[in-house]
């Protein structure tokens, strides 16, 4: 069997630690290298206990890490070196998986307009929980028949993306069917218009940040006297994260250029 190599970068992070370890236990994948800047130099088999007979080694760098040979660029850290991490990545000719959040359209442009030029693929996911797939969904069918709608995004108050990859992306798919209708528009409210939370391609979309809260995502929809409320609530570990990830590592080579959203790869 030919195993698909992987490198992930942010790999001692919450969420890319435990996409780590389901990569380790899988048959037809391995983990080849790792970037994580404050354990450079570092084993990631032995800081993460994965159990493995092979050293994976942890490279500060993107230009490092790309020199081990690999088929596939996990993209896990900030949005502030995402996407030369990215770039880097698609110059190496690897395929890549974007599970970063804070990018913005302009990014994922530029990002598209590089994988046509280096012949790659790349797939950003803003949630790879397989519930927040459905909600994307269920809120796109809904859109069609409701035409008021909505988005409120809950984390953690250190979270300091505001909105969530999660909700930028339901936004971007909600876009797709049409702006949410607004019975009074955002200028001719009375107030401060930021009470009415910002507009992300036609769709008001409000973050929630406190302590205590898990993740969350929430779509609300409005019609005369009726109300539809679709939310996706999220534990405090990261395991509802690793099946779509390892699903989207399975089938980014087969895409064609730039995707956004798991649903693209599923059956």
């Amino acid at each position: 069997m030919n195993k698909k190599r992987i490198i992930v970068a942010g790999a001692t992070g919450w969420a890319a630690s435990e996409l780590c370890r389901g990569i380790a236990a899988a048959e037809d994948l391995v983990l080849v290298a790792a970037i994580s800047r404050k354990n450079a130099g570092g084993d990631l088999n032995e800081i993460l206990n994965l159990g493995l007979t092979a050293e994976i080694p942890i490279f500060k760098t993107v230009e490092e890490a790309v020199e081990v040979e690999a088929d596939i660029f996990v993209e896990y850290t900030k949005a502030e070196i995402a996407k030369h991490h990215v770039m880097t990545a698609l110059s190496a000719s690897l395929d890549v998986i974007i599970g970063t959040s804070g990018l913005n359209d302009r990014d994922y442009q530029e990002i598209a307009t590089a994988a046509d030029r280096c012949e790659q693929s790349v797939l950003a996911v803003g949630n790879f929980a397989i519930g927040v797939v459905l909600l994307n969904k269920f809120a796109e069918m809904a859109a069609r028949y409701m035409p008021s709608w909505e988005i409120i995004d809950y984390a953690k108050a250190e979270k300091k993306d505001c909105p969530s990859g999660s909700a930028k992306e339901l936004a971007n798919r909600l876009s797709k069917v049409g702006a949410s209708q607004k019975v009074i528009p955002v200028d001719q409210i009375n107030g401060p218009k930021e009470i009415r939370g910002a507009d992300l391609n036609g769709t008001q979309v409000h973050s929630v940040r406190l302590p205590g809260i898990n993740i969350a995502l929430e779509s609300i929809f409005g019609l005369p006297d009726e109300q539809l409320t679709i939310k996706h609530n999220a534990g405090g570990s990261a395991k509802p994260y690793v099946g779509g990830a390892l699903l989207a590592i399975r089938k980014v080579s087969k895409l064609k250029g730039f995707q956004r959203g798991l649903d693209t790869v599923m059956d």
